[in-house]
């Protein structure tokens, strides 16, 4: 029996790093399947598939996006299965004995329905990636209005530093360079919005399982992430972006979003 899925989504990436991925997940005591989903033309890392039987190689031969990738791997992962599926990044490693850590919370907490643990900057500084449910303002004004004294303050509120990211809460938001998802959860909620093609499919798919589940940030163990930010220097990858928010706003709704209020507030009075 499996104990853990995990899938990392390729294209066009460093060999060494993602071959240093592949290490930090296969050195476990768990019984992992690593999905490589290549989402480049070339199938250049179909060699990886040799380090060991435990990967299983993707070549799409076509940029999917980032969610509809995952759904390939999620899917085989409800098919066998397995009780948990991890989404990672390419530029994440971490030590042994991390994974070990969150499944066993993750036996414990039955009600958790996805798990980030702290993330840190390869030079240690915290990368502030628990945020409430945004609105429109905190996307824009945060990305386009260059007034640091306004946006430092939208910083603390929005990506909640005044927490100190040093307990256990239930996010409203979390990352996806790392969820570790109960697929259980995923069974009742859905996969990852496949008409997100990059951006807020992780903030998309996390609200719906934190409908239903605790979605936790777990600071008692940490992982590094590199962290692009692709969008802020690659005008391509801004309007992917751009077309994301749209996307998730219309569905979610713009202004007047009762849910995403409530839910924002909540959180502000449980962890005041």
């Amino acid at each position: 029996m499996t104990d853990l899925s995990v899938s990392v989504v390729l294209f066009y990436k460093n060999v060494e790093e993602i071959k240093r991925l592949v290490d930090c997940v296969l050195d476990t005591s768990l019984k992992v399947k690593l999905y490589l989903i290549d989402n480049s033309s070339t199938c250049d890392f179909i060699s990886l598939s040799e380090i060991d039987d435990r990967i299983q190689y993707v070549c799409n031969q076509a940029n999917l996006g980032f969610g509809k990738a995952h759904n390939i791997a999620i899917k085989e992962s409800i098919q066998q299965n397995i009780p948990y599926h991890l989404v990672l990044n390419p530029d994440i490693y971490f030590e042994k004995g991390v994974l070990e850590r969150i499944f066993n919370y993750m036996e414990q907490n039955q009600d958790v329905g996805n798990l980030m643990p702290l993330v840190l900057y390869p030079n240690g500084e915290i990368q502030f990636l628990c945020k409430l449910l945004p609105t429109p303002a905190d996307l824009i004004i945060r990305r386009f209005v260059p007034f640091k004294i306004l946006t430092r303050k939208m910083d603390e509120q929005y990506e909640l530093r005044w927490t100190g990211y040093n307990k256990i809460m239930n996010v409203p938001s979390l990352s996806g360079c790392f969820m570790f998802l109960r697929v259980n959860a995923l069974k009742q909620v859905g996969l990852f919005d496949e008409n997100f093609f990059l951006y807020l499919e992780d903030i998309d798919l996390n609200r719906r399982i934190h409908l239903m589940y605790k979605t936790v940030f777990y600071p008692n163990v940490k992982i590094f992430h590199k962290f692009d930010k692709a969008s802020y220097k690659n005008h391509k990858a801004l309007m992917i972006h751009i077309r994301s928010a749209i996307y998730y706003f219309n569905k979610w709704g713009w202004v007047f979003d009762k849910e995403r209020k409530r839910i924002n507030q909540d959180f502000i009075r449980n962890y005041s």
